[in-house]
């Protein structure tokens, strides 16, 4: 699972609402520790993992110091990492 900002919510009539909401450091971690942590064994000795591997495992490792920013007061970058990280083009497997 990649972090979402959108939320869909439906009414009586079946009618979609789409709305965006705002998500914090502690779960883009959260959620990108599971990813590196599920991902590891492409990287042992007997492997040999794509070039797409490694580029997305740095992705992931950078995300913190690529989007945190002190000035957005509201989610600290926590809303750009996300929306960087869904228009990721994720390799193969993930």
């Amino acid at each position: 699972m990649i972090i979402t900002r959108l939320h869909h919510s439906y009414d009586i009539d079946n009618n979609k609402t789409t709305t965006e909401v705002n998500v914090n450091w502690f779960d883009i971690r959260n959620e990108r520790f599971s990813i590196l942590n599920r991902s590891d064994w492409r990287f042992m000795s007997d492997q040999s993992p794509s070039q797409e591997w490694i580029n997305y495992r740095v992705f992931l490792r950078n995300l913190p110091q690529n989007y945190y920013d002190e000035s957005d007061e509201l989610t600290f970058g926590a809303n750009a990492a996300a929306d960087a990280w869904n228009e990721y083009t994720l390799p193969e497997g993930a």
